[in-house]
């Protein structure tokens, strides 16, 4: 086991992280190929929109992952949890626009459905608490904020929380994936509580 996680530890620092952008985002070009083409269905503009928010829960899963990975079982992905996060705001963002430019289509209309849907309101609390994550995803803003920049940077977790429960929230009725994805993060952020009580008793 040892070998193995040295093996991948020993190819993670050769994997630019550039690379990992180049392929994260290749969903992007081909969910938008069909769309035009007909192969998201009936609702292409639905379908788009779920898959992209759903792409960045998946991002925003993994980037928690990198910490119990490492702690665990020794595993060194740290160097990639920043270009997660950032993979995971851009998804987001073009969740966001989807919904506002394709589907709702009016300026009033967004905000209406900002103020009057519980699921559209958590959903942009978790964008909101994402800006000032991305804006600081920079080597320049680590050394700029020293410590804060940590402190800032736990707003990752109310973010997943508020992203799985817009998730859950979509649908009228509750379904079992959404619950899935709400169960993992819940589990993930449950695995950094000893380490947190740790911190407070130091």
């Amino acid at each position: 086991m040892t070998s193995v996680v040295d093996t991948i530890n020993r190819l993670a620092r050769k994997v630019p992280t550039a690379a990992i952008y180049i392929v994260c985002l290749i969903p992007v070009p081909v969910l938008l190929y069909l769309g035009v083409t007909g192969g998201l269905g009936r609702e292409p503009i639905k379908a788009l929109e779920h898959e992209l928010g759903e792409i960045a829960l998946q991002l925003l899963i993994a980037g928690l992952c990198i910490t119990p990975l490492r702690r665990f079982l020794g595993l060194n992905l740290i160097k990639f949890r920043r270009t997660l996060g950032v993979l995971a705001f851009t998804y987001v963002s073009l969740h966001l626009l989807v919904w506002a430019v394709l589907d709702v289509q009016a300026l009033d209309r967004v905000w209406a459905d900002i103020i009057k849907r519980p699921y559209i309101t958590i959903g942009m609390a978790a964008f909101v608490l994402m800006i000032p994550l991305a804006v600081t995803s920079n080597n320049r803003s680590v050394r700029i904020l020293g410590a804060a920049w940590r402190k800032l940077h736990l707003l990752t977790y109310p973010i997943a929380i508020l992203a799985a429960l817009h998730f859950v929230m979509l649908s009228k009725v509750l379904q079992p994936e959404p619950l899935i994805y709400f169960g993992v993060i819940l589990g993930l952020l449950a695995l950094r509580v000893p380490k947190l009580r740790k911190k407070q008793a130091a």
